[in-house]
């Protein structure tokens, strides 16, 4: 062998070698649904037509400071064990300034209250939302609070009132994940919220079965999470709207994209499955039994009770997809703003704050309705066929045959 062959093939097992650190330097940083989730085509990319003008990221991140973090727990497979498994399920950690301690003006609003978010009251109170946000599924609510509570005290993310006392209320919310995940283990553990917090980052952001929205549903396919942004009108502001949805909600017959009955053309193919073979009462999946959370970001200057008002824009956007907030079904919405930086204190100080004239709202109404409406449909998009305890089955929804549809319909631009 000539010397020249001798160090060709070296080169090669070099970058084999590089390449493969990289891959392994991904999967634990990031997760492999993570990695995943973001080699796949968006709704987009594969030629749905939305309005408005996404961000760099089409994603919360686009709102400048935002950091988003999975950790996505799949392990086992075939029939319940309570408190063993199969288990698939998560957590999806939001901070508004990253690691930095800085509360913002917030507000929240819920279109149908059977679902939980903790630390509402004082959000309503005060007007500030003073913690990481966490999303995860309804069994782990309290486990991931304690836990975001001891991250919060071991990285000093407070303000002391006075010495070192401090007090907060973790914002946790949840939608249900028992149909494919063994829910009453309660498997997501500190360790997971610590590494969902730790690794929180700017950029794109892995969508459908990763963190909270693991095991989650979605008009009877497989949803989770989902995320998109908007960037007003330079004239108006050149503001950013951007969305973090975990969507666990709807029935096949509601789904709706860019204004097409989607789900009704697609009412018999790949149907759930659930409890084979002896199989499941599927009238069952007619009725809203799912659920929604959604997380709104905004560099707009907004006051807390402006947030309410885009808050209450949300459900606009999720109307558009086909979803009726349907009386089993938890909608509850946040929103906050990263604008007025230094308007918390707990000092009793005055301070000086810019505010957004409500005149000049429309804009930021039109681009929540959008980005949330995007962000359910790109959780539908990333969604894949998930298989969990017993053999449930949720299948990932059909590429090809929504944009078949959608063709007939007139309803596609083709951006490939």
């Amino acid at each position: 062998m000539s010397f020249a062959s001798i160090n060709k093939r070296l080169n090669i097992m070099r970058t084999r070698l590089l390449y493969s650190i990289i891959l392994l330097f991904l999967f634990t940083v990031f997760g492999i649904q993570g990695i995943l989730a973001q080699t796949a085509l968006r709704a987009r990319e594969e030629g749905v037509p939305f309005e408005g003008t996404p961000g760099k990221w089409n994603a919360i991140t686009d709102v400048a400071g935002v950091t988003v973090g999975h950790v996505t727990i799949i392990e086992g497979n075939g029939p319940l064990v309570k408190n063993k498994g199969p288990v698939r399920t998560g957590v999806t950690a939001i901070l508004p300034r990253g690691k930095e301690f800085a509360p913002v003006y917030a507000n929240w609003y819920a279109l149908n209250g059977n679902g939980d978010m903790t630390g509402t009251h004082w959000i309503t109170e005060s007007g500030f939302l003073e913690t990481p946000i966490l999303i995860t599924n309804t069994g782990n609510v309290g486990i991931v609070r304690d836990a975001a509570w001891r991250w919060m005290n071991d990285h000093k993310y407070y303000a002391p009132f006075y010495k070192e006392y401090w007090y907060a209320y973790p914002v946790v919310a949840e939608t249900y994940d028992g149909i494919f995940n063994d829910i009453n283990g309660q498997h997501v553990k500190k360790e997971d919220v610590y590494k969902a917090l730790d690794s929180a980052r700017s950029g794109p952001v892995g969508e459908g079965s990763v963190g909270g929205g693991t095991g989650m549903m979605c008009y009877n396919f497989k949803g989770g999470i989902g995320t998109a942004s908007r960037v007003i009108d330079a004239k108006l502001g050149g503001y950013t709207v951007g969305v973090l949805v975990q969507a666990n909600h709807g029935t096949r017959s509601q789904l709706t994209i860019a204004g097409v009955p989607v789900g009704k053309k697609l009412l018999d193919t790949l149907p759930v499955v659930i409890d084979p073979p002896l199989g499941f009462n599927n009238k069952m999946l007619e009725s809203e039994t799912g659920s929604i959370i959604v997380i709104l970001a905004t560099d707009a200057p907004l006051l807390p009770s402006q947030l309410k008002r885009l808050a209450q824009r949300i459900p606009l956007g999720l109307t558009r997809t086909g979803g009726i907030g349907g009386n089993g079904s938890g909608d509850i919405f946040l929103s906050f703003s990263t604008a007025n930086k230094s308007a918390f204190n707990n000092k009793g100080k005055e301070e000086q704050i810019t505010t957004m004239a409500n005149e000049s709202m429309d804009a930021l109404f039109a681009a929540t309705v959008q980005a949330t409406e995007e962000a359910i449909i790109n959780a539908l998009f990333a969604g894949r066929t998930l298989v969990g305890i017993n053999g449930n089955t949720v299948h990932g929804m059909p590429h090809e045959a929504v944009i078949q549809i959608l063709k007939k319909y007139n309803r596609f631009i083709n951006r490939k």
